[in-house]
């Protein structure tokens, strides 16, 4: 069995793989949770990936795991990185992409990760993965308005929000939440004027949220990184 852990910023999931198949997936809020739970689990093999720890700390805490690897771009990869930056490059992106590449191989694809922040990543049908954009995510926008303005509130997400506010609440709500769906579509629409038989993968904690609201066949992986993380942990013989 396989341990895989995607650390971000807002909580830590992990996912039990047997060979490709998930088995079994949790999610930690806080580091004692998860340190709890690695301590009380045995597998062959585990791979981290984090974004918010020491990635170094947090493989540790797997005390009843015989093989260990923590995820960097220098670590053998079943994708070809071209990024200019490799060294820069946040691990859960690589893992999208490589999730990515296991579901559509041979496919040219955008991960759109709706997460903290909202990463566009693109990996083309050669198994290159070029880079992409990193925008700020819904709930990160939702905090800057009312961060750095004296009068306007902190506002809550609405599902079906209005075009026209008619209130301070739903003006910011139309404004962050169509803002973010036309960033989503304009974005999607570049990438399919560019790259024919796109592909566009949507996961992340917000992923569900904006589903619907996007044009086009999008497909819906909420599992996409930990699948990803799987799939390089048993291409360095995990």
């Amino acid at each position: 069995m396989n341990i895989v852990v995607d650390y971000g910023n807002s909580s830590a999931k992990v996912g039990i793989f047997d060979q490709h198949q998930l088995e079994k997936q949790y999610s930690f809020s806080t580091a004692e949770e998860l340190k709890g739970f690695l301590q009380n689990y045995s597998a062959e093999s585990i791979i981290i990936s984090t974004v918010a720890k020491d990635a170094h700390e947090v493989v540790t805490w797997a005390t009843h795991v015989s093989r260990k690897i923590i995820l960097n771009s220098e670590l053998p990869l079943p994708i070809r990185i071209k990024y200019a930056t490799p060294e820069t490059l946040g691990v859960d992106r690589i893992a999208g992409v490589c999730g990515a590449r296991q579901k559509f191989p041979a496919e040219p694809c955008l991960v759109i990760d709706a997460g903290t922040c909202i990463t566009y990543d693109f990996i083309n049908r050669h198994g290159e993965f070029l880079g992409g954009a990193i925008s700020p995510g819904m709930m990160m926008r939702f905090q800057a308005v009312h961060t750095f303005t004296s009068k306007l509130p902190l506002v809550s997400p609405l599902k079906n929000v209005m075009l026209i506010g008619d209130s301070t609440e739903t003006c910011i709500q139309s404004g962050v939440i169509n803002g973010v769906v036309e960033e989503m579509n304009g974005t999607i629409r570049r990438y399919q004027e560019e790259f024919e038989g796109l592909r566009v993968i949507l996961c992340g904690g917000d992923a569900r949220f904006f589903e619907n609201k996007l044009k086009g066949p999008i497909f819906a992986v909420p599992e996409l990184v930990l699948s990803g993380l799987n799939s390089i942990l048993n291409y360095n013989g995990g």
